[in-house]
């Protein structure tokens, strides 16, 4: 049986309000198992004892979750070991990471990007601000804060398809807790 994260895009913003235990109670009516959540923030870990494929189970997710929510939920799917190594990626020198008043981030991507995809992005990092595309994620590290942040997070979803972000050390401490 696979263990999965579901990273979910907007979860408790403005009115998408969900507790954990709720979250929790949908994913195991949807027949999901050992499900549980990481903080608030639409981080959820399960077990599919179906063994459903990762592409039709991604779109169960999202259709169930969305009738059941009554808004529209992304969902950005990825098994325990794909975690794993998202949390073992280094794309960044330790003395760029040192150097910033940003955190790192990890765009979490419906679909691996294509070579035009990858050149407008990285043409709309803000100057000193560092992005890596690898796979499904796209690595970034501003310089700023997010809410300081100059990057242009439209042009972003243009150019790489809607996408849900986490800090890279979230990622690390879901790996660390759920997946190894």
């Amino acid at each position: 049986m696979e263990r999965y994260v579901a990273f979910l895009r907007g979860m408790n913003l403005g009115n998408r309000r969900i507790k954990n235990p709720e979250l929790v109670a949908h994913f195991e009516a949807m027949g999901l198992e050992d499900v549980a959540t990481f903080r608030a923030s639409g981080n959820v870990v399960f077990v599919d004892p179906a063994g459903e494929a990762e592409s039709k189970l991604g779109a169960r997710l999202e259709r169930e979750l969305d009738e059941r929510l009554g808004y529209d939920v992304a969902v950005f799917l990825r098994s325990a070991k794909e975690v794993v190594a998202i949390a073992a990626r280094e794309p960044f020198p330790a003395r760029a990471i040192g150097a910033s008043k940003g955190k790192p981030q990890v765009v979490l991507l419906g679909r691996k990007p294509s070579a035009k995809a990858k050149k407008e992005v990285l043409d709309l990092a803000p100057e000193g601000d560092l992005m890596v595309l690898e796979g499904r994620e796209l690595h970034w590290l501003p310089t700023v804060g997010l809410s300081e942040t100059e990057l242009d997070t439209k042009a972003l979803d243009s150019a790489l398809g809607k996408g849900t972000t986490r800090t890279a050390g979230t990622i690390e401490q879901i790996a660390v807790k759920y997946c190894g």
